[in-house]
């Protein structure tokens, strides 16, 4: 008897759509959910979507690492480490859209998502210390949203902290009551931007602040320069001058 399916993926409109439903154990990073967000992501990449949100049944986004699997065998972290690169390397945008509490390796899946919407009564903890282990892996995604010294307290203690407290330190960029209006509001707006230019920004936010000044510059230059001479470029001015939505948005058809 095989397991039942723990994580779903649904397409609509170039939007993919990936639902955490593994709910006897809030969403915890088990070797099934692993393996499922893997094959959800398979799917939104054939499928060419121009954006992914990973949304959630249940109480909570994810309660971290299935701690049953982990202390029985070996650890095996790779499953995970290359689902927070998926998520920050596809040229698309990655939404998180959370209602419910995130604990210990959910934020590392959170932050690996471009954009965190979440809703204002989410708390969100990093409770590793208090196992006896580090929040090691989800350092890398949340260490390049956050300054160390903001996050320090927290990773340190384990203690709760609240949706205010993860806006104002960067760990999130969307504290609202209404947590599927804002999704629809940032979507709208993606889908109005040009999928190269989308691509493109997504990769420099990434890169720009790696960058020594003068090559930020001359690479920027570059790219700058090949834009404004593309067929994006050609077609969002001709619709700005002509008073019209350009062809890549939705709704222009």
């Amino acid at each position: 008897m095989t397991d039942a399916q723990i994580v779903r993926h649904e397409s609509s409109n170039g939007i993919s759509t990936i639902t955490l439903d593994s709910q006897h154990n809030r969403n915890a990073l088990s070797r099934q959910l692993l393996a499922e967000l893997h094959l959800a992501l398979d799917d939104a990449e054939q499928q060419d979507a121009r954006a992914v949100i990973i949304r959630h049944e249940g109480p909570a986004f994810c309660a971290g690492a299935d701690l049953k699997e982990r202390s029985s065998g070996p650890p095996d972290s790779g499953p995970m480490v290359s689902a927070l690169e998926r998520l920050m390397d596809t040229p698309r945008p990655t939404i998180a859209a959370v209602n419910g509490a995130v604990r210990a390796g959910g934020l590392g899946l959170m932050a690996a998502c471009d954009l965190v919407v979440v809703d204002e009564s989410v708390t969100f903890a990093l409770t590793e210390v208090r196992i006896g282990v580090a929040a090691a892996i989800i350092s890398v995604p949340i260490l390049r949203r956050v300054p160390a010294g903001k996050i320090a307290a927290a990773m340190l203690t384990g203690e709760v902290f609240s949706a205010t407290d993860a806006r104002e330190m960067g760990l999130i960029t969307h504290v609202t009551n209404d947590v599927s209006t804002t999704i629809d509001d940032l979507i709208n707006g993606i889908l109005a931007g040009a999928p190269r230019a989308v691509a493109a920004t997504k990769a420099m936010l990434h890169r720009v602040p790696t960058l020594d000044r003068d090559i930020g510059f001359r690479e920027m230059r570059s790219l700058s320069e090949e834009f404004f001479s593309g067929p994006d470029a050609a077609e969002g001015m001709a619709a700005f001058i002509e008073k019209r939505l350009p062809s890549w948005n939705p709704a222009a058809k």
